[in-house]
Formats: structure tokens, C-alpha cells, sequence
């Protein structure tokens, strides 16, 4: 089943409250956590709070920017004094309870602000980057004390496979995680200095949204998952499997490009799953790309295609780096024909049983 998150930030907590609450009785303050400037008091502070705030992020259906509040880690009853090593783990817990009940409560559909890369992020976003959150600076304060750390694989792949989408899979989750941030090194490959984790892209029509798939939902999607998503008809045609797969073999070889990868095409209504639509890959050096998509077959002959390709199309031209979009069709598949001339692609090839169309900046 395609993991929304909830249950993998209950398991980051509780796996960093039980390495973190063997040194409770240290003194977190007077140490610096890992490689941070924060000492590890600050640090758990800090993840406290970023758990709390992706939960109103996604509570409070937030766009266009934080909602505007803090916690404060008080551990008297004045509120003069912080609050010691065990009473920062209780709120570490209880945040985390408050993302995973936000990540269990909140729509699929719902996207609420967050600034990297796209400006908004889904349930499963926030569970990932809260993961992300608690596993990282866990290390960082374990590193520090001196403890031993390493959380489970599945949690590090969690992450990976949501927010990571162009870091290529390396010999083990974990380690592939602390190279990917700055933490560790990977044989064969450069030290990372600066990094930044990665939201989904959602592009949206007059009736659909169009999502861009992760490598998690590309990997569903591939053998006969769901890929998170619910489908008119029951399932997604063959044509979404195949360009699925596709996905999954880039990311395995570390040429996934979000944006320019697959978008599963959802429409709003109810929610459900039509279809899907994607480029090749990214555009090349003569600004070209090239496009392709299916429907199921119960959402034929609604327009949805035709739409879904004007915003999919219309935004391909937009960026620097292209000024032609490219779509090739079978020459015997008239209703697709039909789909890219309303688009307004022209027609300007013929071979052996296809037709290439395009259409320009």
C-alpha cells in the first residue's frame, strides 16, 4: 500500500525518543549537535517546532505563507525557565502525534504552503520533510553526544523517494541520506555543500489538477500499485504503467527531473484520477521536448486530454530552455489526433505509421 506518512513520522519519534532519552540526564546545552551551530538543545528545540508547524501548515490549509506562530518550550509553571532534555523529547512526541493526526486528517488533494521548490506541498510532503526533520537532526545531536544512531532503512527511503527525487538511489537509504544533506560521504561521489529537498509539482487546469509524480508513486504505479491516487474505472491504463516504469528508471540511474517527468492527471470534482501526461525528459540542447499522455477509459470523451495538454504544453513553453513541444501519434489512433490539433499542434511529419505534430513558442 502507498504510504501517506502518518505512520512514519509516529515511527521516526519514537525511534529518536528512544535513542535520545538513553542521555537525557547530559547536558544538551553545553554541546554542540553534529556539525550545526545549534547546540543539542537548541536542536531538538528546533525540531519540535518544525514539526508543529507543518502540522498547521497542513491543519490551517495555509497558502501563501506560515501561519504566523511559534512554541515555546517553557518548563515551569512562570515560564521563565526552559524546559529540561526529557520535558523537549515530550514535546518532540507530542508534535510529532499533532503531524501525523494533521497528515491522517487532511484531504489528498489538499496542498498547503511551503517554499521549496514549488511554493506548496501535499500530506505526504510534510510527513516526508517532518521525517526528514527528526531523522537529520537526531544524528546531528547523537553525533554530538557521542551515541550511537541509525534509524530504520524503510524511514531514510520514505524520505528519499519524496523529497529527494533527483538524488540517485545509493548502496543503502541511510548513508544515501547523510550524503544527500552534507552529512556523509558515498563513494564515487562529490561532497554535497548545499542541498534542498523537493515538493512535488502541481500544475492546474480549469478541471484537473496535474500532479507530478514522485519516485514513490512511480514505483506503485509501475507494479500495479495505485500510486496514491484513486482511479476512475478502478485502475490507470497501461500507457500510465509504461511512462511509470520510465520514471522509475531514471531515478534508479539519477536522471529524475520532477518537473519534467509525469503528471497523473486528477480531477477536482471528485478527486479521482483520469489519466496521466508527461515528457520524455527534459528538454535537450535544440529546446525541444516531447510530450505524451492516456486516459482511462472511462473518462474518455470529457476533454480532458485536450486540457490537460494545453496546461502541460503551455507551461513547457514558458521556461527558458524549450520552444518546441513535440507529440507523436499513431497514425490508426484518430481520437489522439484529434487531441493534439485542438491543442493546437501542427502536423508536420509522416513515418512509418506515425505522425509527429508540434507546436512552438
Amino acid at each position: 500500500m502507498h504510504a501517506s506518512g502518518a505512520e512514519q513520522v509516529e515511527e521516526a519519534v519514537a525511534h529518536s525518543v528512544a535513542a535520545l532519552g538513553a542521555v537525557t540526564d547530559r547536558d544538551w546545552t553545553g554541546v554542540r549537535a553534529g556539525r550545526l551551530e545549534w547546540d543539542c538543545h537548541e536542536t531538538a528545540a528546533h525540531v519540535a517546532s518544525d514539526l508543529i508547524a507543518y502540522a498547521g501548515q497542513l491543519a490551517g490549509r495555509a497558502q501563501g505563507a506560515y501561519v504566523p506562530f511559534e512554541i515555546t518550550l517553557d518548563g515551569s509553571d512562570d515560564g521563565l525557565d526552559p524546559a529540561d532534555n526529557a520535558g523537549v523529547l515530550h514535546v518532540i512526541t507530542t508534535t510529532g502525534a499533532l503531524l501525523a493526526a494533521a497528515v491522517r486528517t487532511t484531504p489528498r488533494s489538499v496542498r498547503a504552503f511551503h517554499p521549496y521548490p514549488f511554493r506548496h506541498a501535499g500530506r505526504e510532503g510534510f510527513a516526508a520533510m517532518g521525517v526528514a526533520e527528526v531523522l537529520l537532526h537526531t544524528h546531528d545531536m547523537a553525533e554530538g553526544l557521542g551515541v550511537a544512531y541509525e534509524p530504520p532503512a524503510e524511514l531514510c527511503e520514505f524520505v528519499l523517494t519524496r523529497i529527494f527525487p533527483r538524488v540517485k538511489p545509493g548502496p543503502a537509504p541511510w548513508p544515501t541520506l547523510l550524503w544527500a544533506t552534507g552529512r556523509g560521504e558515498l563513494p564515487g561521489r562529490e561532497p554535497v555543500t548545499a542541498w534542498r529537498w523537493c515538493n512535488n509539482p502541481v500544475l492546474r487546469s480549469e478541471r484537473l489538477d496535474l500532479e507530478g509524480v514522485t519516485p514513490a508513486a512511480a514505483a506503485s504505479l509501475s507494479v500495479a500499485g495505485d500510486g496514491g491516487f484513486t482511479w476512475a474505472g478502478g485502475a490507470p491504463a497501461e500507457g500510465t504503467r509504461v511512462g511509470a516504469g520510465i520514471g522509475v528508471k531514471q531515478y534508479e540511474e539519477g536522471a529524475f527531473v520532477p518537473e519534467w517527468g509525469m503528471y497523473v492527471l486528477v480531477r477536482r470534482e471528485d478527486d479521482r484520477a483520469v489519466g496521466a501526461m508527461g515528457f520524455h525528459g527534459p528538454p535537450g540542447a535544440d529546446g525541444r521536448v516531447e510530450i505524451g499522455y492516456d486516459l482511462v477509459v472511462e473518462a474518455r470523451g470529457n476533454g480532458y486530454a485536450t486540457e490537460a495538454l494545453r496546461t502541460l504544453s503551455a507551461w513547457a513553453l514558458g521556461q527558458d530552455a524549450v520552444h518546441t513541444v513535440v507529440a507523436v501519434v499513431e497514425e490508426t489512433n484518430v481520437p489522439s489526433q484529434k487531441v493534439v490539433t485542438r491543442a493546437g499542434f501542427t502536423e508536420v511529419s509522416r513515418q512509418e505509421g506515425h505522425i509527429t505534430y508540434e507546436l512552438r513558442a
